[in-house]
């Protein structure tokens, strides 16, 4: 028994490149369903891509609270009134909610002028934390290392920068740790460069504005007495950000004295479901791309299946002939069948190939993320090519086969 044969293979051939027109203009309907759904999916996995990048880093189950303006009367206090967070709520959250992972206030300062020597920067964000504040944002650390425990108990003068900072105070380059910078007349130690782009989330100012200081030495620098700015926290695994924040915001309430039912007077920012909003938003357009590329597959498989049909009526004295001088309705199938699925498998591998080499270059432009189908998606592909191959070569080698011999004799 042959593996493969050839005489079979060239009679395939033969038949479609009789009338190479229509095998073109029927297998361009295939190649372009093929294309489009490639390069549809191939896109929609770059894109998604650069957006996750934007929000690389930033733990997904994470809660920001800030306050703002009461906007309702609460036990003798009359509305619009302004409130601060306090360093203490971190620690009551911590205590009454177990369920919370981190809990870690910070406070900022803007527009803060920068020197070192001759060089300064006007555009930095003065930060105050601790060292569990990795825990909700991620450092990219390029040199030296980030806050921790022994620099905020001690109130240590030392400062991590973000880029921006360090390619103006420091333009020759090289590792800055160890060198001052002063910050309104005072003096800090770098020992750090946090090389972290601004993402799609900005925690009080961009990552790379950044002057972060331990935030006891902070609070006692620049006046804060025991405010803060911002809390943010993270929840254990098993719980849900949205679940906890109904909690933690009657907690803060009752311990400022603001309604609890008072939305506008504290802000909450649920990271968890801006990225649940991502992920349903890449969800529905992966849905999209595989229904119009599927829908425009199929509308070229239809297209071979007519134009083979045409070929059938074409070939009934050839394909009688054949019946006649001993051919099987089985081998009658497996021509029919094969020449669909030869002229789709190969209409589409070119689909594929040249999908896969436009998603190249635009990758090697954009050098922000992989715009490339996985391979299982091509293997998919491939597998539903011969599928659809199959199908659309089933009503006409049916037909073929209904042919009889004496029939086909008589056909004009």
């Amino acid at each position: 028994m042959k593996l493969f044969d050839t005489d079979a293979f060239r009679e395939i051939l033969d038949s479609l490149m009789r009338n190479r027109s229509r095998s073109l203009l029927t297998g361009f309907g295939v190649f372009w369903g093929v294309f489009m759904l490639m390069l549809l999916s191939g896109g929609s996995a770059g894109l998604k891509q650069i957006l996750n990048n934007n929000f690389e880093g930033f733990a997904q189950n994470t809660c920001i609270v800030a306050t703002n303006n009461t906007t309702k009367p609460f036990k003798g206090f009359k509305k619009g009134r302004s409130w601060n967070l306090n360093y203490s709520d971190a620690d009551r959250l911590k205590n009454l909610m177990p369920e919370l992972e981190t809990v870690t206030p910070s406070v900022s300062l803007w527009g803060k002028t920068v020197n070192r020597d001759e060089h300064t920067y006007s555009k930095a964000v003065v930060k105050g934390q601790r060292a569990d504040y990795v825990n909700i944002e991620t450092p990219d650390m390029y040199y030296g290392r980030y806050i921790n425990d022994a620099d905020n108990a001690q109130e240590r003068k030392v400062c991590v920068i973000g880029k921006n900072v360090y390619t103006n105070l420091f333009p020759e380059g090289g590792d800055p740790c160890g060198q001052r910078i002063s910050i309104g007349g005072s003096y800090y130690t770098v020992i750090g460069v946090d090389w972290k782009e601004s993402g799609g989330i900005n925690l009080n100012g961009r990552a790379a504005d950044a002057v972060t200081l331990p935030i006891n030495h902070a609070r006692r620098a620049y006046n804060l007495g025991d405010d803060i700015h911002m809390l943010c926290f993270t929840a254990k695994e098993g719980y849900t950000m949205s679940d906890l924040t109904p909690r933690v915001r009657e907690i803060i309430s009752r311990a400022h004295y603001i309604d609890p039912t008072d939305e506008q007077a504290m802000f909450l920012l649920n990271t968890q479901l801006i990225f649940g909003i991502v992920d349903n938003l890449f969800k529905g357009i992966n849905f999209l791309v595989w229904l119009i590329g599927l829908g425009t597959l199929l509308a070229g498989v239809i297209g071979v299946s007519n134009i083979m049909m045409v070929s059938v009526k074409e070939r009934t004295t050839e394909i009688g002939i054949r019946r006649a001088i001993g051919a099987t309705p089985k081998q009658i199938l497996g021509q029919i069948i094969s020449e669909s699925i030869v002229l789709t498998m190969v209409a589409g591998m070119m689909g594929i190939v040249v999908s896969v080499g436009i998603l190249s270059v635009v990758e090697m432009a954009v050098k922000q993320a992989q715009f490339q189908v996985s391979f299982g998606t091509a293997v998919l592909a491939a597998v539903l090519l011969t599928v659809l191959g199959v199908v659309a070569g089933l009503m006409p080698a049916s037909r073929a086969m209904s042919i009889k011999p004496v029939d086909a004799m008589r056909d004009e």
